[in-house]
Protein backbone atom coordinates (compact mmCIF):
# COMPACT_ATOMS: atom_id res chain seq x y z
CA UNK A 1 0.00 0.00 0.00
CA UNK A 2 1.36 3.42 -0.95
CA UNK A 3 1.79 6.19 1.63
CA UNK A 4 -0.71 8.51 -0.06
CA UNK A 5 -3.42 5.79 0.18
CA UNK A 6 -3.17 5.63 4.01
CA UNK A 7 -3.49 9.39 4.54
CA UNK A 8 -6.71 11.35 4.82
CA UNK A 9 -7.35 13.79 1.96
CA UNK A 10 -6.27 16.74 4.11
CA UNK A 11 -3.08 15.04 5.33
CA UNK A 12 -2.43 13.85 1.80
CA UNK A 13 -2.54 17.48 0.61
CA UNK A 14 -0.14 18.63 3.38
CA UNK A 15 2.16 15.69 2.62
CA UNK A 16 2.26 16.61 -1.09
CA UNK A 17 2.95 20.27 -0.30
CA UNK A 18 5.82 19.34 2.05
CA UNK A 19 7.20 16.91 -0.51
CA UNK A 20 7.00 19.56 -3.22
CA UNK A 21 8.73 22.16 -0.99
CA UNK A 22 11.47 19.67 -0.13
CA UNK A 23 12.10 18.90 -3.78
CA UNK A 24 12.09 22.63 -4.63
CA UNK A 25 14.56 23.44 -1.83
CA UNK A 26 16.80 20.52 -2.83
CA UNK A 27 16.79 21.55 -6.49
CA UNK A 28 17.50 25.19 -5.59
CA UNK A 29 20.43 24.16 -3.41
CA UNK A 30 21.74 21.88 -6.12
CA UNK A 31 21.53 24.67 -8.71
CA UNK A 32 23.35 27.06 -6.40
CA UNK A 33 26.11 24.57 -5.79
CA UNK A 34 26.36 23.79 -9.48
CA UNK A 35 26.63 27.50 -10.25
CA UNK A 36 29.46 27.82 -7.76
CA UNK A 37 31.26 24.81 -9.16
CA UNK A 38 31.49 26.17 -12.70
CA UNK A 39 34.50 28.31 -11.80
CA UNK A 40 37.79 26.83 -10.66
CA UNK A 41 38.81 27.97 -7.18
CA UNK A 42 41.57 30.60 -7.20
CA UNK A 43 45.06 29.26 -6.60
CA UNK A 44 46.22 30.25 -3.17
CA UNK A 45 49.86 31.12 -2.70
CA UNK A 46 52.01 33.23 -0.47
CA UNK A 47 51.53 36.95 -1.01
CA UNK A 48 54.05 38.27 -3.52
CA UNK A 49 56.94 40.34 -2.22
CA UNK A 50 56.41 44.06 -2.50
CA UNK A 51 56.96 45.22 -6.07
CA UNK A 52 59.56 47.76 -7.01
CA UNK A 53 58.46 50.59 -9.28
CA UNK A 54 59.77 50.71 -12.83
CA UNK A 55 60.09 53.41 -15.46
CA UNK A 56 61.98 53.39 -18.76
CA UNK A 57 65.73 54.13 -18.49
CA UNK A 58 66.72 57.79 -18.78
CA UNK A 59 69.97 57.73 -20.71
CA UNK A 60 70.99 61.28 -19.86
CA UNK A 61 70.38 60.85 -16.13
CA UNK A 62 73.35 61.18 -13.78
CA UNK A 63 72.95 57.57 -12.65
CA UNK A 64 73.46 56.35 -16.25
CA UNK A 65 76.72 58.27 -16.84
CA UNK A 66 80.29 56.99 -16.47
CA UNK A 67 81.29 56.82 -12.80
CA UNK A 68 84.25 55.83 -10.63
CA UNK A 69 84.27 53.69 -7.46
CA UNK A 70 87.37 52.53 -5.57
CA UNK A 71 89.62 53.72 -8.39
CA UNK A 72 87.72 51.79 -11.10
CA UNK A 73 85.80 53.45 -13.91
CA UNK A 74 82.44 51.99 -14.99
CA UNK A 75 80.62 52.80 -18.24
CA UNK A 76 76.87 52.07 -18.06
CA UNK A 77 75.45 50.47 -21.21
CA UNK A 78 73.35 52.59 -23.55
CA UNK A 79 70.85 49.72 -23.88
CA UNK A 80 70.13 46.46 -22.08
CA UNK A 81 68.69 44.85 -25.23
CA UNK A 82 70.01 41.30 -25.63
CA UNK A 83 71.97 41.38 -22.35
CA UNK A 84 72.44 37.95 -20.78
CA UNK A 85 75.15 36.86 -18.38
CA UNK A 86 75.96 34.24 -15.77
CA UNK A 87 77.86 34.90 -12.59
CA UNK A 88 77.70 35.17 -8.82
CA UNK A 89 74.97 37.05 -7.01
CA UNK A 90 74.76 38.04 -3.38
CA UNK A 91 72.16 39.97 -1.42
CA UNK A 92 72.14 43.08 0.65
CA UNK A 93 69.65 44.40 3.14
CA UNK A 94 71.38 46.44 5.83
CA UNK A 95 71.10 49.56 3.69
CA UNK A 96 67.35 49.81 4.40
CA UNK A 97 66.15 53.38 4.10
CA UNK A 98 69.22 54.51 2.19
CA UNK A 99 68.81 55.85 -1.30
CA UNK A 100 69.61 53.89 -4.44
CA UNK A 101 71.73 55.32 -7.27
CA UNK A 102 68.44 56.49 -8.81
CA UNK A 103 67.59 58.50 -5.69
CA UNK A 104 64.72 56.23 -4.56
CA UNK A 105 64.62 54.69 -1.08
CA UNK A 106 66.01 51.17 -0.95
CA UNK A 107 63.47 48.62 0.26
CA UNK A 108 65.17 45.40 1.41
CA UNK A 109 61.86 43.50 1.04
CA UNK A 110 61.29 44.70 -2.54
CA UNK A 111 62.22 42.95 -5.78
CA UNK A 112 65.25 44.97 -6.80
CA UNK A 113 68.92 44.56 -7.61
CA UNK A 114 72.17 46.42 -8.16
CA UNK A 115 74.38 46.04 -11.25
CA UNK A 116 77.50 47.95 -12.24
CA UNK A 117 76.72 48.70 -15.90
CA UNK A 118 73.09 47.98 -16.86
CA UNK A 119 71.10 51.15 -17.57
CA UNK A 120 68.92 52.21 -14.64
CA UNK A 121 66.20 51.13 -14.33
CA UNK A 122 66.23 47.81 -16.21
CA UNK A 123 63.94 44.85 -15.62
CA UNK A 124 65.81 41.54 -15.60
CA UNK A 125 64.88 37.91 -15.12
CA UNK A 126 67.17 36.35 -12.53
CA UNK A 127 67.43 32.55 -12.41
CA UNK A 128 69.08 30.72 -9.53
CA UNK A 129 71.14 28.09 -11.38
CA UNK A 130 71.17 25.79 -8.33
CA UNK A 131 67.38 25.31 -8.10
CA UNK A 132 66.11 26.89 -11.38
CA UNK A 133 63.84 29.34 -9.52
CA UNK A 134 63.33 32.51 -11.53
CA UNK A 135 62.02 35.99 -10.69
CA UNK A 136 61.85 39.43 -12.30
CA UNK A 137 63.54 42.32 -10.53
CA UNK A 138 64.22 45.96 -11.29
CA UNK A 139 67.88 46.98 -11.38
CA UNK A 140 67.73 50.38 -9.70
CA UNK A 141 71.12 50.67 -8.01
CA UNK A 142 74.85 50.36 -8.69
CA UNK A 143 77.05 47.57 -7.39
CA UNK A 144 78.27 45.11 -6.32
CA UNK A 145 81.75 46.54 -6.02
CA UNK A 146 83.30 43.22 -5.02
CA UNK A 147 85.48 41.32 -7.49
CA UNK A 148 83.80 38.29 -9.03
CA UNK A 149 80.23 39.40 -8.27
CA UNK A 150 77.73 40.11 -11.03
CA UNK A 151 74.63 41.20 -9.11
CA UNK A 152 73.48 42.29 -5.67
CA UNK A 153 69.88 41.34 -4.88
CA UNK A 154 67.60 42.87 -2.29
CA UNK A 155 66.86 40.50 0.58
CA UNK A 156 63.29 40.04 -0.71
CA UNK A 157 64.55 38.99 -4.16
CA UNK A 158 67.18 36.65 -2.69
CA UNK A 159 64.54 35.05 -0.48
CA UNK A 160 62.20 34.53 -3.47
CA UNK A 161 65.07 32.78 -5.30
CA UNK A 162 65.97 30.80 -2.16
CA UNK A 163 69.47 32.20 -2.42
CA UNK A 164 71.39 32.31 0.84
CA UNK A 165 74.77 33.96 0.83
CA UNK A 166 76.32 33.83 -2.64
CA UNK A 167 74.98 31.76 -5.53
CA UNK A 168 75.31 31.27 -9.27
CA UNK A 169 72.65 33.04 -11.32
CA UNK A 170 71.80 33.91 -14.88
CA UNK A 171 70.40 37.34 -15.64
CA UNK A 172 68.54 38.27 -18.79
CA UNK A 173 67.42 41.81 -19.61
CA UNK A 174 63.73 42.12 -20.46
CA UNK A 175 63.80 45.68 -21.78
Amino acid sequence: MAIHETLSPRRHSVFCQLLLKGVTVSLSGLLLLTGCATQAPPKMSAPPPEKTSYAAPRHGAAYNRTYKVKGRVYHPLASARGYRERGLASWYGAESGNKTAMGTHFNPHGMSAAHRTLPLPTRVRVTNLHNRRSIIVVVNDRGPFVDGRLLDLSHGAAKALRLSGVGRVEIEALD
